[in-house]
């Protein structure tokens, strides 16, 4: 299935926090603090937004609308969500 986001929307798919701390202790997902880090998937047709395909973005805690496409996990959010672009 695909996703065009309209207007000043943005396709996120969230990155995948470690599982394990580096002294060895597994962390379960349910103890996890949600990702705020995550990957440009499809950007909508606004001029207004910043980011790119393809860039590592940190994005507003509780931002977007969380959907499930294919069986991965992704976000809709607007670019006024999106607080940065990591390098």
């Amino acid at each position: 299935m695909k996703i065009i986001p309209l207007n000043d929307r943005v396709l996120i798919k969230p990155t995948v926090s470690e599982e394990k701390t580096a002294s060895g202790l597994y962390i379960p997902q349910t103890s996890q603090e949600k990702t705020q880090v995550a990957e440009v998937i499809a950007i909508g047709d606004s001029e207004d937004i910043k980011v790119k395909v393809g860039q590592k973005v940190l994005h507003d805690k509780y931002a977007g609308t969380e959907i499930k496409a294919d069986g991965e996990d992704y976000l809709i959010v607007t670019a006024g969500d999106i607080l940065a672009v990591i390098e």
